[in-house]
């Protein structure tokens, strides 16, 4: 299992207690969240690299598109994957095996780190 199947899970597990059927929703987005945020951050980061090397690759605008269907990309990827029986057969291995749980309140605070992280990137 990959780090991204752990967090999930562990954002699974902690919301299916509380609400039982949007627990994979819930889930779902929070690994969409944390994909477009390490996504904006990588964006960002070569952005201001191009920028310092003087290459102009494309425009900011288009820029920012495709980032936006990259982020509907992602969500529609991870739904699909962590919505059929692959999610249930992770699910029985995670259970199964003893993996690591992440602190749900520590995944939450890391996609809006990123996401700070890259506004300042920005910025400067």
């Amino acid at each position: 299992m990959t780090v991204f199947d752990t967090m999930v899970f562990s954002m699974f597990n902690h919301y299916k207690i509380r609400f039982k059927r949007k627990a994979n929703a819930i889930s779902i987005f929070y690994i969409s969240l944390l994909q477009m945020a390490i996504l904006l951050f990588i964006g960002v980061f070569f952005s201001i690299f191009f920028n310092q090397m003087n290459v102009e690759t494309m425009s900011p605008n288009k820029a920012w598109v495709l980032f936006v269907i990259a982020a509907i990309i992602i969500y529609f990827k991870n739904w699909i994957q962590y919505s059929g029986k692959k999610r249930r057969v992770l699910n029985a291995k995670s259970t199964r095996s003893k993996t690591k749980r992440f602190n749900v309140y520590v995944l939450w605070v890391l996609p809006f780190g990123i996401v700070a992280v890259s506004i300042l990137l920005l910025k400067a």
